[in-house]
């Protein structure tokens, strides 16, 4: 027997098919033409050809991909083909044209900006937006002069909607530095637009130059009917910025301590951190109550700004919460504020963590004792069996520390050898401070050992000191020449190599340039991820994970696939394999970020690989997933949530998600707070 259709299903069958085919076939075209784009981009190697290829296709996805690439890329050569994506059809492919312009920083991009910002056809909202912000970004006079004639009204935009180029020039303005048009930017501190306020004040807080015309303006925007925009204020209200702007510090502290009462916490805890800059013991009894704040993220600032202000009333608080059953967060900030103000209290308080079978808590007590109590407190942790409390007391000892003394030079010099990573990269850091010749045996033997290691600290830190030798005196060149350099092998880290491109002139021209990298993905392996994240119909563009926190809640999390395929495909894989699992918070700086995604739990841990940035249109304004990085293309699986807006963070840090539900359990996180599980 013949099994077939009826006569209409096979026509209906013939009409899928018919469609389906040629969608397929463009969706082929478009993989060819990506992979390239996007293996040339995580290798870091210009590949001209591949990007004018994907820049003039027929469907904007891929041309908006190749101007991202573009910039990605930072080599001057793309300027001359990003130009003319300011006059693409299609507005998201203006828009990446012109954030990659703003990512190369060639002076030579802003008149044709301007040009195109100036003259019809009239633009949308979004990409000449992206143009204000790559001309701040590129900078210089006429960019300058530019912005202070829209910010005037003096020129006139041809766009259909102005108020968003608006909004983001009155932002970005601090990125002139200090060519910024402060007089222009000083009459949106009070604007009708709640949103232009804040931007006014966050960009003048962060301009130096701003402070002594702002004497009356910033007080008063801490007064403003607007949470947000009290809260930037707040942020800005130090005592340098009183000095500064030649007001009375008493005025702006008894300001700082009325607003400890606002209803919201955001501005309570930059109130305090802005407080305690002002170092006024009398302070203490109004910030002591906030040490039992409804939100926990207020109390451990409270915390540390008692440690800030010094003083009876301070140091009988902290001793007490030193004492209670309170979170790892809040005493671990009570110890350290301690031993910053009270040498005797903080002793006592400290002696159980110091005997504590938590390597956690013995690491503070390691790091604090030596920085702010020196030798005789701190040599008792080096001999600490855990590496990780090892490097916590090297590391507070230089931080304490002014240059290189002999017990600290000492202790560094018996644990070159050590088998953690982070105490070598320790004792690099403060052999470097002596420039000393003698050192140079072994600080090879730690470059050699970093071979093996799963982060790159050591291998700088080392690399650093040899430098600071080899330019001291010519007899500690010719001992780094001929012990080190002659013999060393390459690195094969990318990071440690572009390292000595951009600092060691003599150790680069025997090593060879870092890029382009050896990235060890092939073309199939480019295929696959432009299939998964990149493609209209791509089943990952906008995959949801979630995160639950010990006790707290769970976090929804949705990932940019689209925005940044090898970092989500990266992330993935790392949930996946159940990498995050039972990890700990290890960085969490009320208002600002909660990070994570470290295996060592004390900032310093990895995978053992490096991802190259992916940089993107995505802005830190809502609660956005950022790579964490210790420079550009460093990234692993340490992440980050920003908690509240940070605009400083744009296009320097990779945004690969965004919080979708959960948002009040993020803002509960403390340090040490524990991730059961993250999941697809």
């Amino acid at each position: 027997m013949t099994f077939g259709f009826p006569h209409g299903l096979a026509l209906a069958a013939c009409a899928v098919a018919c469609v389906a085919t040629p969608a397929r076939a463009q969706n082929e075209t478009m993989i060819e033409v990506l992979a390239p784009i996007l293996a040339a981009t995580d290798a870091r190697r210009w590949d001209e050809a591949a990007l004018r290829r994907g820049l003039t296709f027929p469907d904007s996805t891929v041309r908006e991909q190749a101007a991202l690439a573009a910039g990605r890329l930072g080599d001057p050569a793309a300027a001359p083909l990003l130009v003319p994506t300011l006059d693409d059809s299609v507005a998201i492919v203006r828009a990446a044209g012109a954030f990659s312009l703003g990512l190369v920083g060639d002076s030579g991009a802003v008149v044709p900006i301007i040009r195109r910002l100036t003259t019809p056809p009239m633009l949308d909202g979004e990409s000449a937006a992206e143009m204000a912000t790559a001309l701040a970004r590129i900078g210089g006079q006429p960019a300058a002069d530019f912005y202070a004639s829209v910010l005037t009204g003096r020129e006139k935009l041809q766009v259909v909607d102005p108020a968003p180029v608006l909004a983001r020039m009155v932002g970005d303005a601090w990125r002139l530095g200090r060519r910024a048009p402060v007089n222009a930017l000083l009459p949106f501190l009070t604007d009708s637009l709640e949103d232009l306020r804040w931007r006014s004040v966050y960009a003048l807080g962060r301009l130096r130059a701003a402070a002594p015309m702002l004497g009356d303006r910033m007080p008063a925007a801490l007064l403003d009917k607007s949470a947000s925009v009290q809260a930037a204020a707040a942020r800005n209200l130090t005592k340098t910025f009183a000095d500064s702007a030649r007001v009375g510090s008493g005025t702006i502290a008894d300001l700082l301590s009325r607003a400890l009462d606002n209803g919201d916490p955001q501005v309570r805890i930059n109130a305090l951190r802005s407080l305690g800059s002002f170092h006024r013991p009398s302070d203490a009894r109004r910030v002591a109550p906030l040490v039992n704040d409804a939100m926990p993220t207020v109390a451990v600032q409270a915390i540390e700004t008692l440690g800030e202000l010094g003083g009876p009333d301070a140091s009988a608080t902290l001793v007490r919460l030193a004492d209670e059953k309170r979170s790892f967060a809040m005493r671990r900030a009570a110890l350290v504020a301690l031993a910053h103000i009270d040498t005797a209290a903080y002793r006592t308080s400290a002696t159980p963590w110091a005997v504590s079978k938590d390597w956690r808590e013995r690491a503070v007590v390691a790091e604090a004792s030596a920085q702010y109590l020196g030798q005789p407190d701190a040599t008792p942790f080096l001999k600490d069996a855990d590496g990780r409390v090892l490097a916590a007391t090297l590391q507070g000892w230089l931080a304490g520390a002014d240059g290189a003394s002999a017990p600290l030079l000492g202790a560094a010099r018996g644990v070159t050898a050590h088998r953690d990573a982070m105490v070598r990269a320790q004792a690099a850091a403060a052999l470097g401070r002596a420039a000393d010749p003698t050192d140079v045996p072994a600080l090879a033997g730690i470059v050699r050992m970093s071979a093996t290691d799963s982060f790159p600290d050591a291998a700088i830190n080392a690399l650093e000191a040899l430098a600071g030798i080899a330019k001291a005196t010519p007899a500690g060149k010719a001992r780094v020449e001929s012990e080190f350099l002659r013999t060393a092998r390459r690195p094969d880290d990318y990071v440690v190599r572009r390292w000595t491109e951009e600092n060691w002139p003599e150790a680069a021209a025997r090593w060879g340039a870092a890029w382009p990298v050896a990235t060890g993905r092939s073309g199939l392996d480019y295929r696959e991820i432009v299939r998964r994240f990149l493609l209209p119909t791509s089943p990952e563009r906008a995959q949801h994970v979630f995160l639950e926190v010990d006790q707290k809640g769970t976090v929804e999390l949705e990932l940019f696939g689209y925005e940044a395929p090898l970092t989500v495909a990266n992330f993935l894989a790392l949930v996946d394999r159940h990498y995050f699992d039972r990890l700990r918070f290890h960085r969490v700086i009320p208002n600002f970020v909660v990070q994570d995604g470290d295996p060592r739990g004390d900032g310093n841990g990895g995978p053992g690989t490096a991802i190259r940035d992916e940089l993107n249109r995505r802005r830190f304004e809502g609660m956005m997933l950022g790579m964490a990085l210790s420079g550009p293309d460093t990234g692993g699986s340490q992440w980050f949530v920003n908690v509240s807006p940070q605009p400083h963070l744009d296009g320097t840090f990779t945004v690969f998600g965004k919080v979708v539900a959960g948002h009040g359990t993020l803002l509960r996180v403390l340090q040490g707070d524990l991730i059961r599980t993250i999941r697809r």
